[in-house]
């Protein structure tokens, strides 16, 4: 989640008043805000969370286009797919 958050840091980059790069950079949050909820979801249920995970790293496949690229496809949604599977791995230990 730090890293997707370091990567919001370049809204401040762009030109326009204080609250727009503001909003901007909320607007660059927002995977984070999805990371962050999907993770508290998952310590409660693991196996939905675990699910989520895996369907959130889909997403963030299709929507960001990370398949083009090894490099971004592993450090972006790779995590969200391990992470997933860890946490339904955990849940059938019980």
């Amino acid at each position: 989640m730090l890293f997707l958050a370091v990567l919001s840091l370049d809204s401040f980059e762009s030109s326009g008043g204080f609250f727009s790069q503001i909003l901007a950079f909320l607007m660059h949050l927002m995977p984070v805000f999805w990371v962050g909820a999907v993770l508290t979801l998952a310590w409660h249920f693991r196996l939905i969370g675990g699910l989520v995970f895996m369907v959130l790293g889909m997403l963030f496949t299709i929507y960001y286009h990370t398949n083009r690229h090894t490099d971004s496809f592993l450090m972006i949604s790779m995590p969200l797919f391990v992470t997933g599977m860890l946490f339904i791995f955990s849940h059938t230990e019980d």
